[in-house]
């Protein structure tokens, strides 16, 4: 995120505020190799879904994100 420019941090800021208003939590992606437009991009794709389907792919995104720091634990005890 320190690599996005102004336009794109406010367009996250207020994106994520939106979807926070309308589905209740915040707004989850597993942005392991992501840069900020496709994170944005993911964030303007996903705000229009309905709330069932949002939940199935923010629930998704957390498996991908546990999946990661499981798989660093297991890598540093080795």
């Amino acid at each position: 995120m320190q690599s996005a420019g102004d336009g794109t941090k406010d367009r996250l800021v207020a994106l994520n505020e939106l979807y926070e208003r309308r589905f209740g939590c915040i707004f989850i992606v597993c942005a392991t190799g992501k840069s900020p437009a496709e994170m944005l991009a993911m964030l303007e794709a996903r705000i229009s879904n309905g709330p069932n389907a949002e939940l199935r792919i923010a629930a998704d995104e957390q498996r991908k994100i546990t999946g990661l720091r499981l798989a660093k634990l297991v890598d540093a005890h080795q």
